[in-house]
């Protein structure tokens, strides 16, 4: 190969791995008494457009397996203190998920609440999204922080936690970097 060629094929290659890398999750912290998980991705986009991605088309990354309705369409963050991270069910019923705590666009995201399974528990929430500039793009670091009480102890739910927040990140970087949160057709 052209020595000329090198720096610049090595170069491709450095791009093309930064893009294609998955999210990376892991349980920080895990108790009877609640746990935290930290999930981060690099995405090839401004933090504003992250953000905005975030909150205006949670519906379009969001993986409808982890609805009520089964429909991710049916999902929209309200970024204003108090705002709501819902979902609309068929029946004209409606799920609160998260209370959104503080939103400064393209910097910080705050929610309150209990995910999934963790609703119906005697637990409290917190998950932050954080959007630092990074070369190029934005790092996007998820931590999501439980406590409280549940027969069995919280511990037994943090990888799954974590797994569900990472598979999230990861379909909203597929969006945005390849315009296909299932990455291609996977789910």
């Amino acid at each position: 190969m052209n020595t000329l060629l090198r720096p610049a094929a090595a170069l491709f290659l450095l791009l093309v791995s930064t893009v294609t890398l998955p999210a990376r999750g892991e349980v920080v912290d895990s108790s009877a008494s609640g746990f935290t998980v930290r999930n981060r991705v690099r995405i090839a986009a401004t933090p504003e457009a992250v953000y905005d991605r975030v909150v205006r088309d949670v519906g379009g990354w969001w993986n409808p397996a982890h609805t009520f309705s089964g429909d991710a369409r049916n999902l929209s963050i309200d970024d204003n203190a108090g705002g709501c991270f819902c979902e609309k069910l068929k029946n004209g019923g409606s799920v609160r998920h998260m209370t959104v705590v503080y939103a400064n666009p393209g910097k910080i995201l705050r929610l309150e609440g209990g995910l999934g399974p963790l609703q119906s528990m005697g637990v409290a929430g917190s998950l932050t999204w954080t959007f630092a500039p990074d070369a190029g793009g934005t790092v996007l670091e998820l931590t999501y922080c439980v406590g409280g009480y549940t027969p069995g102890g919280l511990q037994r739910i943090s990888s799954m936690a974590d797994r569900m927040l990472d598979e999230q990140i990861g379909r909203l970087k597929n969006l945005i970097e390849i315009g296909d949160p299932a990455g291609g057709g996977k789910k």
